[in-house]
């Protein structure tokens, strides 16, 4: 009956608007610093479906370098040379044996293939195994309708999944489309969760609504300093020592 369709509503929104504790990528497995959002910051290992965040890899590396030692994994220490010559046999090999972050990797695989049926296929395994990126990316195949027919509501019950896991993104967009609709204190909460996990875009968002007074200056000043504690969480002395060993990288592609 409607009270109880209302109760799972409630119920339904003391989970989702929970404050997840982490991004979903966790931390990294050999500092166990929190991994960055940015994609471009981390490195998935292929032999074990690790993510390492740039300080590791770079270190390692260096380390290896100077020491004139065979380059391996920086987490399981297999040696890179393997990883090149048998990298799709390995990560076939973890996706059948149901690792989530490898079922993910070979539906990015076939997505960039232009095998949407197999890429969506991949995604909804990692999925059931409750991995926040899979359904972040079924989110987009049912928005856009690939390998699969668009469903507005599969899109908003996979990025909520996403959200829940921890998937900042996902929390945006959830934000974005509760704007749309005119369900601003909805999309605050949102706005405001997803800047505790160091979104900045969410952060922005969240000032905008402070000028619309859609936002109290406490909430604001909570989710500021909320974002600043994530984003310094984040930072280590070879984390910095790698983003700046690539922007001198860049300077010199960028000169020759």
């Amino acid at each position: 009956d409607r009270a109880c369709k209302e109760r799972a509503a409630e119920l339904r929104d003391e989970i989702l608007f929970r404050q997840p504790e982490s991004t979903h990528l966790g931390d990294c497995p050999i500092c166990f610093l929190p991994l960055r959002t940015d994609h471009a910051k981390s490195m998935m290992i292929v032999c074990c479906s690790k993510i390492i965040c740039d300080g590791c890899v770079y270190a390692d590396k260096r380390h290896r370098h100077r020491e004139n030692l065979q380059q391996t994994c920086p987490f399981c220490r297999h040696p890179i040379r393997k990883i090149d010559e048998e990298a799709n046999k390995k990560l076939m090999k973890r996706a059948a044996a149901n690792d989530p972050v490898a079922l993910g990797s070979m539906g990015t695989r076939r997505f960039e293939e232009g095998d949407y049926v197999g890429a969506f296929e991949y995604c909804t395994k990692a999925a059931e195994l409750g991995d926040a990126m899979a359904h972040y990316d079924l989110s987009h195949f049912y928005q856009e309708g690939l390998g699969v027919e668009k469903d507005e509501k599969m899109r908003l019950y996979h990025l909520e999944k996403a959200a829940i896991g921890g998937h900042p993104g996902a929390r945006y967009n959830l934000a974005c489309h509760e704007w749309r609709n005119k369900r601003f204190d909805r999309a605050v909460k949102h706005f405001i969760i997803a800047a505790n996990l160091g979104y900045d875009k969410s952060l922005e968002s969240l000032k905008k609504s402070y000028r619309r007074g859609l936002v109290s200056k406490k909430d604001l000043a909570a989710a500021l300093r909320g974002y600043q504690a994530a984003e310094d969480a984040t930072k280590s002395p070879q984390r910095e020592t790698a983003f700046a060993a690539g922007q001198e990288a860049e300077a010199a592609n960028r000169s020759n």
